[in-house]
């Protein structure tokens, strides 16, 4: 065989390979819907299990039916609380499909920190742009379609979740006392995170067992769509004991053995999905980034990266 044609069948194999895991991440992966489990010991001694559903970047087409019923089926898992990090929108026409979804956790209680794809529709990008850095806004191209963001925020509060987008909120639940703090798409420029420590304060300051010294120590959940660095740093100095978040995907493509090339943000590879410790000026966190459920639908591919949902359950200290 001469170098010539050996080269050709080189770069014939190679691009087989490349087909064939082109037609994996588009057609198969990206609908293999999995879930992951955590747990996480945050809660005061001798307290109940409080079972969170973390949800995250559905990016929902009206068409994609398998992903509605897989949503649905989720309610099987008898969430105590549902946390919603943002994207759930994929198209104009999708807040009934994602209600179809998330109908059936009505009544279980929650909080939604929004991304940028709540308010405005996905628009066509170049795949490549991503390594070059964070995807950028207003720079040419077309023009993203607004989406009824009203509506989905009155389809949220009347299932009984909070609305955390820059704002502050405490409950009970189990027998523990959650404190929820949350802010808007960081990755948009949104948070005002100067606003963060007057609604935390003002919030502690407002519970009802602000009082009662005898009581259980209550435990603090950060929520944010983009996990940008500042907002993480933030939350920790706030006493945030978990912070929930999504935005990456991942990766939403992974190299075996490498992992993920990008996360779209200032957060370092490592982190791109799954539960960590974040550190800041010697105080720590738990960190749970959900490598999501959807895509847009002008990437529609995954690969080495499923979609997920997160089960977190949130489990008593052993002090």
């Amino acid at each position: 065989m001469t170098r010539g044609r050996a080269s050709l069948g080189v770069l014939a194999a190679g691009a087989a390979v490349g087909a064939g895991a082109a037609a994996w991440g588009s057609l198969v992966e990206r609908r293999r819907f999995g879930i992951r489990w955590e747990t996480v010991p945050v809660l005061a001694p001798g307290s109940r299990d409080i079972v969170v559903l973390h949800l995250s970047d559905i990016h929902m087409a009206p068409w994609q039916s398998d992903k509605q019923q897989w949503l649905r089926n989720l309610s099987l898992v008898e969430p105590d609380f549902v946390v919603n990090t943002g994207d759930n929108l994929g198209h104009v026409t999708a807040n009934s499909a994602v209600e179809y979804a998330l109908e059936p956790f009505r009544g279980v209680p929650g909080a939604f920190a929004y991304g940028s794809n709540d308010f405005y529709g996905p628009t066509p990008r170049n795949p490549f742009k991503y390594f070059t850095g964070p995807s950028a806004h207003g720079s040419g191209g077309a023009r993203p379609v607004e989406l009824d963001i009203d509506r989905q925020t009155a389809f949220f509060e009347s299932l009984g979740w909070l609305d955390v987008n820059d704002k502050a909120h405490a409950i009970e639940l189990r027998g523990s006392r959650l404190e929820l703090f949350g802010t808007s798409d960081a990755h948009r420029d949104w948070d005002r995170l100067d606003l963060l420590p007057t609604n935390v304060d003002e919030m502690r300051s407002d519970v009802p067992w602000s009082a009662d010294e005898d009581g259980p120590a209550p435990v603090s959940l950060g929520i944010t769509h983009a996990p940008y660095r500042r907002v993480l740093d933030a939350f920790v100095t706030q006493g945030a004991d978990v912070i929930f978040a999504g935005h990456t995907h991942g990766g939403q493509v992974q190299v075996p053995g490498v992992g993920a090339l990008v996360t779209n943000c200032d957060l370092p590879r490592r982190y791109v999905s799954g539960l960590h410790k974040w550190e800041h000026r010697n105080h720590w966190s738990w960190l749970e980034i959900s490598a999501g459920l959807g895509t847009s639908i002008y990437a529609p591919v995954r690969f080495s990266c499923r979609p997920e949902a997160v089960v977190v359950t949130l489990t008593a200290r052993v002090d």
